[in-house]
């Protein structure tokens, strides 16, 4: 089990830190992710990181998001500074079937509200 939590409203250039706490014993070998969803899009990987702690963003949210994770709360977490209206989405984790960052999708969270507003 996911649960998400941290989303919320924010003015242009604010920031969030949203956070994941997974349920069960086996977080610290798997991979961890966020995706997105915005009214009207399709579902994109915003951020993942391996069992090992590597990382990947998209292309728009580089040098902005931070994707980390503490094994020892068994949490992953995504800190988004600098946000911006196109930023606004409900954000979801999910956990993957294996160490590398392809496996995401195994296991969804419910998703949290993010939105970018003046």
């Amino acid at each position: 089990q996911l649960q998400a939590s941290g989303g919320g409203l924010v003015q242009p250039g604010g920031s969030l830190r949203l956070s994941c706490v997974v349920s069960g014993s086996s977080f610290n070998i798997k991979a961890m992710g966020w995706y997105r969803q915005a009214p009207g899009k399709k579902r994109e990987l915003v951020a993942g990181i391996t069992s090992g702690g590597s990382t990947n963003y998209v292309d728009s949210v580089k040098g902005r998001f931070t994707i980390s994770r503490d094994n020892a709360k068994n949490t992953v977490y995504l800190q988004m500074n600098g946000l911006k209206p196109e930023d606004t989405a409900v954000y979801y984790c999910t956990s993957g079937s294996e160490w590398f960052i392809r496996s995401l999708g195994d296991y969804w969270g419910q998703g949290t509200q993010v939105t970018v507003s003046s």
